[in-house]
């Protein structure tokens, strides 16, 4: 059996090379069914996402895997791979269990760490087995880059630290309040970073949001996405002794708080905190206010610090994660060197049992009825003689499964026990 991967990344392919090979979500059915159908091959699987389009196919020993993928792509994309290889990657045997291991730990992610390819390569998977194209060998390999990706985020920090700017203010606000639970968000402006932000502190417990916009219809229709209360513009400096977190991100071209603003709201707040986080450019909030006491400002500049101090320390935990990585490949690849002598090893006991009654069959017929203590006896001696035979060249089969002298060793062995191909 073989194993390739083929395939196209955000590393490798302009955005124009993955769209032309990307599959729809409603075409994919079709997809697997035509590839899996194709002489040689076993199993298949295509992940497709905005990232990455991998094709990974186990074929038959003596299958041109490569041509089968290729002429796939050629009549389903109308995309001749000739013409992208520059862009094409592929990997074959322990390289591709090694790809499909990284790939689903989110290894070789744009982002290191973040979590939404593992769920990506989990659909491909159950895509491809509702339609009968992954039910043995290659299930059994994606079953595993699963739980190696748990062991990766369970025994590694690699998701664990904020790496985009809106989810860096979140945990910040997080730093501050302890717990975000029934706290006020208000959103100046509608930027996509600031409805990024919003959208992360509602789902991590802020109990209600308030939307102004100079625009108010733009603030109604943001506000209508997080089921939240549009505020007139004119009106937001009033509300701030409502608000636990502000997110500034209009497009005004001067401050729009000023130090005297933020007093006023902290007074009347009876000092409890205000995390104001700025991300417009220029500036909405004046630096100022952070002499203000309780006030706590961050700016677009602040959160990208955060940000790139995030992404190293991710860094350092990926290079853990490699190397439980590498580890898992080892322990799958003798796992899969173990199963290409199996069918040797079986053989092997077979051919020695079938020996060993046919001559204990040979010693009744000569001698007659025996007593169940001779049986008893006979059996024993039979069977210990042919575990010491058999344990010799077992123990070299396993030994050098995988080496590459190891096919040598199965077809000496294979011929000195006569045992058939």
């Amino acid at each position: 059996m073989k194993l390739l991967v083929t395939g196209v990344s955000h590393k490798t392919a302009p955005v124009e090379v993955r769209e032309s090979l990307a599959f729809r979500e409603e075409t994919l059915a079709g997809a697997l069914a035509d590839l899996k159908a194709r002489e040689g091959v076993n199993e298949a699987v295509i992940l497709s996402t905005c990232n990455r389009v991998e094709i990974t196919v186990t074929t038959e020993d003596g299958a041109d895997a490569q041509g089968v993928v290729d002429s796939f792509l050629a009549e389903q994309k109308g995309v001749r791979t000739g013409s992208i290889q520059p862009h094409v990657y592929r990997h074959e045997g322990r390289e591709a269990v090694h790809h499909l291991f990284r790939v689903a730990a989110s290894l070789d992610s744009m982002v290191v760490g973040e979590p939404q390819i593992l769920g990506q390569l989990k659909a491909a998977y159950a895509a491809a087995k509702d339609c009968g194209a992954c039910c043995g060998w290659l299930e059994g390999l994606l079953t595993r880059a699963f739980s190696v990706a748990k062991r990766v985020r369970s025994e590694t920090g690699i998701g664990q630290m904020a790496v985009s700017v809106s989810y860096a203010a979140v945990e910040l606000a997080r730093k501050i309040f302890g717990s975000l639970n029934h706290r006020t968000v208000m959103i100046v402006g509608a930027g996509k970073m600031s409805e990024l932000a919003a959208r992360h502190l509602r789902r991590s417990g802020a109990s209600h949001v308030f939307v102004t916009n100079r625009t108010h219809e733009r603030a109604i229709e943001l506000a209508r996405l997080f089921q939240g209360t549009p505020v007139e513009y004119a009106r937001f400096l009033a509300m701030l002794p409502e608000v636990d977190i502000l997110i500034a991100s209009s497009g005004a071209p001067h401050y729009i708080l000023q130090k005297e603003d933020a007093q006023r709201a902290i007074a009347a707040r009876r000092n409890r905190p205000m995390f104001l986080i700025d991300i417009a450019v220029p500036r909405n909030i004046d630096p100022a206010v952070n002499d203000v006491d309780n006030v706590f400002l961050y700016d677009i500049d602040d959160l990208q610090e955060v940000v790139n101090a995030n992404l190293r320390e991710r860094m350092k935990e990926a290079d853990h994660a490699e190397n439980l990585v590498a580890e898992e490949v080892d322990r799958m690849m003798a796992r899969l060197k173990v199963q290409e002598v199996t069918p040797t090893i079986v053989g092997l006991q077979e051919q020695l049992e079938q020996i060993r009654k046919g001559e204990i069959d040979r010693v009744r017929r000569k001698l007659g009825p025996m007593t169940p203590q001779q049986e008893e006896a006979i059996e024993a001696l039979t069977r210990g003689i042919v575990n010491k035979i058999a344990h010799g060249p077992i123990s070299e089969l396993r030994n050098h499964a995988g080496h590459p002298e190891g096919a040598h060793i199965v077809a000496a062995i294979r011929k000195a026990f006569h045992l058939q191909d």
